[in-house]
């Protein structure tokens, strides 16, 4: 016979492995990244704060598998957004603000705490968990994803590591696509269709920009 899954279970548990992945890959590169770039930076890593971040996505995508909800998954949310605000602070985004190839990893980075926030909300029945899911793949993937691309192929090409005017454009254009998406709903929700749409055009805009501009 058909072993019958429910059907959130495929997108939820697919969502918490993509943000374990995302997490891991932005414990590796962003704290180095910043260090290569900004003199001075010093962002660190802390063994227990990594420990306790990673630990944390993995104890949510366990009580997701059981479809775990209410007040002890929004502990469980807000205990993960601490360990990852602790994580981002230690990584000092302020040191980032004049170079742009760096701080728009902080800024995809930023948003994982948000969507463990609204995970949490949303647990508590407070707002629609599709906010979460949005800061997530809006948020956190689409803007570190703008991020990784731009700076892999400036670098494996032998080019310098500098996001010029369309980088910005770039970057600027896939990050408000994300506020968009999130937060007119969030404020708004009767204009959530409009914000699809604008959110939508921006994202497409940005890596239209990413195309035009890396095509040679």
């Amino acid at each position: 016979g058909a072993l019958r899954v429910p059907g959130w279970a495929g997108i939820s548990l697919g969502l918490d492995i993509m943000l374990f992945v995302l997490s891991v890959m932005a414990g590796r590169v962003v704290p180095m990244f910043t260090n290569n770039a900004i003199p001075g930076a010093k962002a660190v890593k802390n063994l227990w704060v990594e420990k306790s971040a990673l630990g944390a996505i993995l104890l949510i995508t366990t009580v997701d598998a059981f479809h775990v909800s209410g007040s002890w998954f929004a502990q469980i949310a807000v205990l993960a957004m601490l360990a990852h605000l602790t994580r981002l602070w230690l990584w000092r985004p302020w040191k980032t603000l004049k170079t742009p190839l760096i701080w728009v990893l902080h800024v995809a980075y930023a948003w994982i705490p948000i969507h463990l926030a609204f995970r949490a909300m949303s647990a508590m029945g407070w707002l629609s968990a599709s906010l979460a899911t949005h800061a997530l793949t809006a948020g956190a993937m689409g803007t570190m994803i703008i991020g990784m691309i731009t700076r892999t192929a400036l670098g494996h090409t032998g080019r310098k590591l500098v996001a010029g005017k369309m980088e910005v454009a770039c970057y600027a254009l896939v990050a408000v696509a994300a506020v968009v998406r999130v937060f007119v709903p969030l404020v708004n929700p009767a204009a959530v269709v409009y914000s699809v749409l604008v959110s939508g055009a921006l994202w497409s805009l940005g890596f239209a920009l990413y195309t035009l501009r890396y095509w040679s």
